[in-house]
């Protein structure tokens, strides 16, 4: 599978990305008569290109090769549904800003958002389904319990919310900040403020905006207060650098280290095992689960079509093959979404706004 790398708006209008072939108006061919899917009894609606661009929440690498089967897959759906498609292509994105960037300016088709991402580009973006996930053992917004409940574990409920949580490494400080949190004292504005951070880019709703809300809650202040905070490219970047105690705080997805369980122990070389030598000290309110959005840019998209993605990716999901694509992404199944469904994430990215002016 051939690799493309885009990096903000211009570059995704050049040759890193090579989206634009979908974009000449000529890639769709459609017969008079048609049924619920578009396509005419019989016939079959042709497609040159479908590009479909993720976010880079994990190692790219590890994206790469999870998602490779889903372009054959998807293929394979779209044609119950009426589609014809010739080839899909799979991208994944340097930032989260820049696969919203291709999204807005119609060279990706398809995006696999966060929601903070999603409604920083939903003047480009249009939001199709958002995705479920297994509940975890440990919800409450109490760190406490988190830390007395190891570890983090999935159960059967299906739910279309997450948490962000401040996990505090084995360096000196965070085990200081994880000691005092534990013994059931509060964390006061210096201990946090003298603690070395890691966070994602500014529309990371886990990596980022939830955090700020935390701290916002919790000490009228926001991250761009801290005194030491450097920005992660992947959250695997965060759990390298707290393994190497280069950092003593990262704000991660409620269920990360079930992730960079092994990697903690191997590649990332600890001699014990990420839950003894980690801690909650911050949990933040709910996140809307992650979204599937097409581009309101996309020369290939109209309603028909968008209800055709809509129900091949619900169906992909149902699939042993399926799950196993998107689960690089802790998904574990879809919903059909609306725009208002992210309502609550537009106004925790205002509060973001008005922390920042």
């Amino acid at each position: 599978m051939s690799k493309k790398w885009f990096k903000g708006l211009g570059i995704a209008l050049t040759s890193v990305l090579v989206l634009g072939a979908c974009g000449n108006g000529d890639d769709t061919t459609e017969d008079t008569g048609t049924d619920d899917n578009g396509a005419a009894e019989g016939d079959m609606i042709e497609i040159d290109e479908l590009t479909v661009g993720f976010v880079p929440s994990r190692d790219p690498e590890d994206i790469y090769v999870a998602t490779g089967p889903l372009e054959q897959i998807l293929i394979d759906e779209l044609a119950e549904h009426g589609y014809d498609v010739n080839e899909v292509e799979i991208s994944v994105g340097t930032s989260y800003e820049a696969v919203g960037e291709a999204m807005s300016a119609g060279t990706l088709d398809v995006g696999f958002l966060p929601g903070g991402t999603y409604v920083l580009y939903d003047d480009g973006a249009e939001v199709i389904l958002t995705s479920t996930r297994a509940g975890l053992n440990n919800d409450s917004e109490d760190p406490v319990e988190w830390n007395e409940n190891k570890p983090t574990e999935p159960t059967d409920e299906q739910v279309t919310y997450y948490r962000s949580i401040l996990i505090a490494g084995p360096s000196e400080k965070g085990r200081e900040l994880a000691d005092k949190v534990n013994s059931g004292e509060e964390l006061t504005w210096e201990d946090v403020n003298s603690a070395s951070w890691s966070v994602m880019n500014s529309s990371s709703s886990a990596g980022y905006i939830y955090p700020t809300i935390w701290l916002q809650e919790n000490f009228d202040q926001s991250l761009t207060d801290l005194n030491q905070i450097v920005q992660a490219d992947s959250y695997a970047t965060s759990f390298v650098r707290l393994a190497a105690e280069e950092i003593d705080l990262a704000v991660v997805y409620a269920d990360a280290r079930r992730d960079y369980a092994e990697l903690w122990e191997g590649d990332y070389g600890r001699d014990g095992d990420i839950w003894e030598e980690t801690d909650v000290v911050g949990v933040t309110p709910g996140i809307y689960n992650d979204t599937i959005s097409v581009s309101q840019f996309s020369d290939i998209m109209d309603d028909d079509f968008k209800n055709a993605l809509q129900q091949a990716f619900i169906d992909i999901a149902q699939t042993d093959e399926g799950r196993e694509i998107i689960d690089i992404y802790s998904h574990e199944g879809y919903e059909p979404a609306t725009s208002e469904d992210y309502d609550v994430e537009r106004e925790a990215q205002q509060i973001l706004r008005d922390l920042t002016d």
